[in-house]
């Protein structure tokens, strides 16, 4: 028998490091090969990874929500010798000068792991433990670890607690307080949209828009369509009017490289869709949303929305946009301040449609209104412009037949 040392893979171009989401395996467990293994996030994608060789888990040494460089050990598998004279290994020692095993009878009971001392060397020990000593001011080097391969545990730690003071400190009477580390897509969208923050001086703008006309036409083409046609929600329509806002407005289609001081503007609309999932906020890329007509449109949106809520998005259908739509649907609210999706420079976000009696022509009529809000990166986009950009959508929205008229 061997060990197989098992690297984290290269699971992308320009990926230095990939964040531990999900171990499929535990110590001890049997795996076959090509057996999910480890899935593993890097930018917005999550990346299930098989073990390419039968065997024995014998650790787990990436930690579930800490990053994890590429070609870093992961995970120790015991193999067979061929298998582990394939890849990356280690030789154990021989069958023979392993302690025996217990007996298996039922009376036998399996003997007590002995704790290793870590006296003198540098202890093993999770980064997540590590900072728990640290922050307890204890030396792992005092204690014996009990975990695999003589690690230092959380047990261990409260193990030499128990000694030391004679008790576990404990949560003051009356607080319940459940902490929730945050990690995997959770925390790759806090970095994301603090650095978002920190680095666009934004500036938002809301302006009103009246889409009665644009329901009414919405509610016609569903009635008609044929039983194969998607079904046509507000979303296609307002992704539409973006589209063809842009062309008149090439420079809400741009990236700010902030460091180099260039602004690349795109002919291509790449359009990020902000989609909920259970994982957290997503934004599928529709790819040259130009060239969609409002059906396609549709398909497109809907069909990267279930992939990306399923966990099946592709990491391509979700990176490379150039501008984005969020929408809150009809939790949408008054108004919101949405957050740029750096490096892009403007994003737009309807709100919900609320019928609101208004004054058309000197008469009260009750019409469908939405409130259109929008941020945008005041570097490189003024306000007039901005303003601009958002009558133009106004007016593509509040007359539809115009989504519809080749420029």
């Amino acid at each position: 028998m061997g060990r197989y040392l098992f690297k984290l893979p290269d699971v992308g171009e320009g990926i230095a490091e990939a964040e531990i989401v999900t171990w499929h395996v535990q110590p001890g467990d049997t795996i076959a090969e090509d057996q999910p293994l480890v899935d593993v996030m890097t930018d917005k994608a999550t990346v299930e990874i098989t073990s390419p060789v039968a065997g024995r888990v014998v650790s787990l040494d990436g930690v579930v929500g800490e990053p994890a460089a590429v070609g870093a050990v992961i995970a120790v598998l015991e193999v067979e010798a061929a298998a582990a004279e394939a890849g990356e290994s280690v030789a154990t020692a021989p069958p023979t000068e392993k302690p025996p095993a217990p007996a298996r009878g039922p009376s036998s009971k399996p003997a007590p792991k002995k704790a290793a001392t870590t006296m003198g060397r540098r202890p093993g020990a999770a980064p997540a433990v590590r900072r728990r000593a640290a922050e307890l001011g204890i030396s792992l080097e005092s204690i014996a670890g009990t975990g695999e391969d003589s690690r230092v545990t959380h047990q261990d730690l409260d193990a030499h607690l128990v000694g030391r003071t004679g008790r576990l400190a404990a949560a003051p009477a009356g607080d319940d307080v459940q902490e929730v580390k945050v990690t995997g897509l959770r925390r790759r969208i806090a970095e994301n949209v603090a650095e978002a923050k920190r680095r666009i001086p934004h500036f938002s703008y809301v302006e009103e828009v009246d889409v009665t006309e644009l329901e009414a036409l919405r509610a016609r083409l569903n009635a008609d369509a044929g039983a194969e046609a998607p079904r046509l929600t507000p979303l296609p329509f307002f992704a539409r009017a973006l589209v063809r806002a842009v062309a008149d407005f090439p420079q809400m289609n741009a990236l700010y490289d902030d460091e180099a001081g260039v602004v690349r503007r795109y002919a291509a609309v790449h359009l990020g869709v902000a989609t909920q999932t259970a994982a957290g906020l997503l934004a599928p890329v529709v790819r040259h949303a130009e060239a969609l007509d409002l059906w396609a449109l549709a398909r497109e949106i809907a069909r990267l929305a279930q992939a990306a809520r399923a966990g099946k998005a592709k990491r391509e259908e979700l990176s490379g946009s150039t501008i984005t739509l969020t929408s809150l649907g009809a939790l949408g609210g008054v108004a919101t301040t949405p957050i740029i999706n750096r490096p892009e420079v403007a994003i737009l976000g309807p709100n919900r449609i609320l019928a609101r009696p208004v004054v058309v022509a000197g008469r009260i009529e009750v019409r469908q209104v939405m409130n259109l809000s929008s941020s945008f990166d005041h570097r490189v986009i003024d306000g007039y412009e901005a303003a601009a950009f958002v009558q133009r959508v106004k007016a593509l929205l509040e007359t539809p037949a115009l989504l519809f008229v080749e420029p």
